[in-house]
Parts: C-alpha cells; sequence; structure tokens
C-alpha cells in the first residue's frame, strides 16, 4: 500500500521519520530497476542515501525533507506519466538522481545573498549559480565517494536548470519543443528532463493542502532569516523575503499564477493525465490563497477605518 501510495503527488511527508524516508528511498531506486539494470550493489545505494542525508543542513526549508519532498514527486511523475517506457533507464536515474541531490549542503540563503555578500561560494563560481554549482560539485563529490560512478553531465545540467533565475529560458525552450516533441530526440529529452527536475523541486503547491502549507511556514521563516540577514549586514534587502512587506498569501498567489502555474500548464501538454494530479490542485491553492490574500486585505481595511 505504502510502494503505491509513494507513487502519488499526495504521499505525506509529515507522517514519516527521516529513517523511513531512507528506507522510502531506496524503494525507489530499486522499483525503478536501478540496482539490477546498472548493477548497483545495495550496500552502494545505501552508502550512497547515508551520504546524501549527511550533505542537507538542518535549516528551515532546504533542508533532507525538502530534497524527500522533490524526489518522491520525481518518483511519482514518473509513474504517472508513464516515462519508464517512454525514456531510457539511464534517464530515469539521472532525474531522479538530479532531485534527490539538487538542493546539497544548501546554506539557507538564495544565489542573490551570495553574490551581493561576495560569499566564498560566489566568489569560486564567479556569481553564476553559486548554489547550484556548489550542489553539483557535493553531488559528485559524493558519487565519487561511494563508487557509484554513473556521474553524467546531465546530472549537473538538471541540477544547475533549477536555478530560478533560468526559469524563463529553460520554460521557453520546452515550449518551442511541444509542437514537435520527440522522446528520441535528445535535446528534446533533454529539456524535459531539467522541466521534470524543475516542476518536483516547485511542486509543494500540487499537494494536498495539509502536506503543502505547512512547507509554505518553512519556507517563509528562511526567507525571513535571510532579510534580516540583508538588513543586519546593510545588503540590499530582497523584496519577497522582506517580513515588514511580504504575507503568506501575498507571496503565493504571484507565484502560483506567474512561475507555477505557466510551467505546469506546459507540462501537461505533453502529458495530460497530470491535469488532474498536479494542474488542479494548484488552481485550488491559487484560489485558497487568493481568498486569504482577500480576507487579510479586508480584515486590513476594517482595522483601519
Amino acid at each position: 500500500e505504502v510502494r503505491e501510495h509513494l507513487k502519488t503527488p499526495i504521499f505525506d511527508n509529515w507522517q514519516w521519520e527521516e529513517a523511513e524516508m531512507m528506507v522510502l528511498l531506496q524503494v525507489m531506486y530499486t522499483d525503478l530497476d536501478f540496482l539490477m539494470v546498472f548493477h548497483i550493489e545495495l550496500e552502494v545505494l545505501q552508502n550512497f542515501l547515508f551520504e546524501v542525508y549527511c550533505h542537507y543542513n538542518n535549516i528551515p526549508f532546504h533542508n533532507f525533507q525538502h530534497c524527500f519532498c522533490v524526489t518522491q514527486m520525481m518518483y511519482g511523475l514518473i509513474w504517472l506519466t508513464d516515462l519508464r517506457n517512454k525514456l531510457e533507464r539511464i534517464d530515469l536515474f539521472i532525474m531522479l538522481t538530479s532531485a534527490l541531490c539538487h538542493d546539497l549542503d544548501h546554506p539557507g540563503y538564495n544565489n542573490v545573498y551570495q553574490i551581493n555578500a561576495q560569499t566564498d561560494l560566489a566568489l569560486r563560481y564567479n556569481d553564476i549559480s553559486p548554489l547550484e554549482n556548489h550542489h553539483c560539485a557535493i553531488a559528485f563529490g559524493i558519487l565519487s565517494k561511494v563508487s557509484l560512478m554513473l556521474i553524467n553531465v546531465l546530472i549537473l545540467r538538471c541540477i544547475l536548470a533549477t536555478d530560478m533565475a533560468r526559469h524563463n529560458e529553460i520554460l521557453n525552450k520546452f515550449k518551442v519543443t511541444l509542437p514537435v516533441f520527440d522522446f528520441k530526440n535528445k535535446e528534446h529529452k533533454e529539456v524535459l528532463m531539467k522541466i521534470m527536475v524543475k516542476v518536483s523541486d516547485i511542486s509543494n503547491e500540487a499537494r494536498p493542502m495539509a502536506v503543502a502549507e505547512p512547507w509554505l511556514d518553512c519556507l517563509l521563516q528562511e526567507f525571513f532569516n535571510q532579510s534580516d540577514t540583508e538588513k543586519l549586514k546593510g545588503l540590499p534587502v530582497t523584496p519577497f523575503m522582506d517580513r515588514d512587506k511580504v504575507s503568506k498569501p501575498s507571496s503565493q498567489t504571484n507565484f502560483i499564477r506567474f512561475v507555477l502555474l505557466p510551467l505546469f500548464t506546459e507540462l501537461t501538454k505533453l502529458f495530460p493525465c497530470l491535469e488532474q494530479h498536479i494542474l488542479e490542485p494548484v488552481r485550488r491553492a491559487l484560489e485558497y490563497y487568493s481568498n486569504m490574500e482577500k480576507a487579510t486585505q479586508e480584515e486590513a481595511g476594517a482595522t483601519k477605518s
């Protein structure tokens, strides 16, 4: 029963301890036949998953539980869209592993902060996607440490694609391929893999509200930590992270309207079955937060008068 539930976007991460999540990740790698196809010893997989676990930090949002949710969503999407019969096993391995590793050693402060504060990461990567480059470097370090030699340039490209600064560029590329999409075309396949990792990364709002809303609280906590630090250090304050300007509903309505819906809508054109599984829930989330925003504004108006 859990095995089947694991293949759906309604899976509730809050019901599970981190040790149990490790076992569930093992199930995902096993049920997609990766151990058999790539001759991976179970012990090597377990070492790999443990190293990944150890390289996520104890921060409000970009932590191991987020990594698990993104990987679980990717796993669910692979089953829902029947990608097992459309792509090679190595493609699926790259997608699942990119999801798993996409935020390794995240410090809880975004790229804008890294660049403005001139952190070591920003200097090391010349201000170009410092975090995503760092996540990749850690991922490749772990893969070679546990002798899981399926290191692939596409893992790098999929993780780099999660930098939201490149969102429109990647989405537009995908849009162009859609009318002529061919699963055997290497470039089409690569942009689809990036889109799948991106969708999984920001898919919380496609989950039931009881699962999604606590995640938003975690995210805002991390955002507010960053803007507080920016104020303390006299750095430019990231507007959508400023606790004096951002409310819970306002942060979500714009994000859903301008980022999530356009992205999910395009993916649904390729896989119409996703309409009910991820697009409808996101539309409901928009309605939920729009109503909350309206109520908040009316309340504020009533207080003023």
